[in-house]
């Protein structure tokens, strides 16, 4: 696996989102999650990311025993900020509780890179990553990292300390940081993360209709994956099987090649708890498109339908979503 900087952050290529081992896509196995972590490190993928919220601590448990054994090898990134009623909490007094909790969780005396998950419009920008600074000054922390942030977030943040690194949701139909978030980013030296580059699964093809997904999955709630929306979404992939199979490759694996295409600075955490997924997603690092496939793919993908949240749903002062 390849290294890419994450500022002066050095990281595998490719990450791993750990939440589908414990949350949102519906019932997950702690044996088939492990499996999965334990391929990802076989395959070189140790770019590991979490979040306090996950599961409610579950997915930081889960990763720990890993960690123990490996952690000379493993980039641990978590993040917090979300309660577990979905309030944010941006306040000193919780960023210093937080990374405490999410240190006994995960059974380390660091993270790698820590993330406020969603900037808190209650608390001012430089209090919060204030407060994160002295989890650095402690050493509990190496590098800090805002998720969902708007360009002036991260202008303010990173003028009280360094930031690493932006995790932001970006793939071939999500793409609202690229026009004001992505050039201020880039200015400033900060790595970009994203999230969901696989559409949340539904620019992999795999998904035939809205009952491929199990009951209790939360993408069942989405604009994107509604009644009216799935079929015309779903049809668009269509564009990407093609491309895929003029390469030999998947249509996922096209999607993760185009957002590896997007710079050096990019490396893209899909999340998975499936080896055979991950394995494909490992595959995709290799693939080089060409122009005219870049260029033909973003057309098509362009025509997506729906919002990426239900109603005026909104966290922070993340980018205006994509209605």
């Amino acid at each position: 696996m390849n290294t890419r900087f994450l500022g002066d952050l050095a990281v595998s290529a490719l990450g791993l989102g750990c939440m589908p081992m414990s949350s949102h896509y519906g019932p997950s196995e702690d044996a088939n999650s492990t499996a999965t972590l334990e391929q990802a490190l076989a395959l070189g993928i140790t770019f590991w990311d979490t979040a306090a919220v996950y599961g409610h601590g579950h997915n930081e448990e889960l990763l720990a025993p890993l960690v123990a054994r490996q952690r000379d090898r493993i980039v641990l990134a978590t993040k917090f900020g979300i309660d577990k009623d979905g309030s944010l909490d941006g306040s000193p007094a919780a960023t210093r509780r937080s990374i405490d909790e999410s240190l006994a969780r995960l059974g380390v005396d660091h993270v790698d890179l820590w993330y406020l998950h969603r900037v808190d419009p209650a608390t001012p920008i430089e209090e919060t990553v204030g407060a994160m600074a002295e989890a650095v000054e402690a050493g509990k922390v190496r590098h800090l990292g805002l998720s969902e942030a708007s360009a002036e977030s991260l202008r303010r943040a990173h003028a009280v300390h360094p930031i690493t690194a932006l995790q932001s949701e970006w793939s071939l139909w999500t793409r609202d940081l690229e026009p004001e978030v992505l050039p201020v980013a880039r200015q400033l030296g900060i790595g970009i993360v994203p999230y969901s580059p696989l559409g949340r699964g539904m620019l992999t093809g795999a998904l035939t209709g809205r009952d491929s997904l199990d009951e209790g999955d939360r993408r069942l709630q989405t604009p994107r994956f509604s009644e009216e929306n799935f079929d015309h979404n779903r049809h668009l992939v269509t564009v990407l099987e093609e491309v895929g199979a003029g390469l030999g490759y998947t249509a996922g694996q096209v999607a993760l090649a185009w957002v590896l295409a997007q710079g050096d600075d990019v490396v893209p955490i899909p999340g998975t708890r499936s080896v055979p997924h991950l394995e494909e997603n490992a595959a995709a690092v290799d693939i080089r498109l060409s122009d005219g496939d870049l260029a033909r793919i973003e057309a098509a993908m362009a025509a997506v339908q729906g919002g990426r949240y239900p109603g005026e749903h909104r966290y922070g002062d993340s980018p205006p979503l994509r209605q």
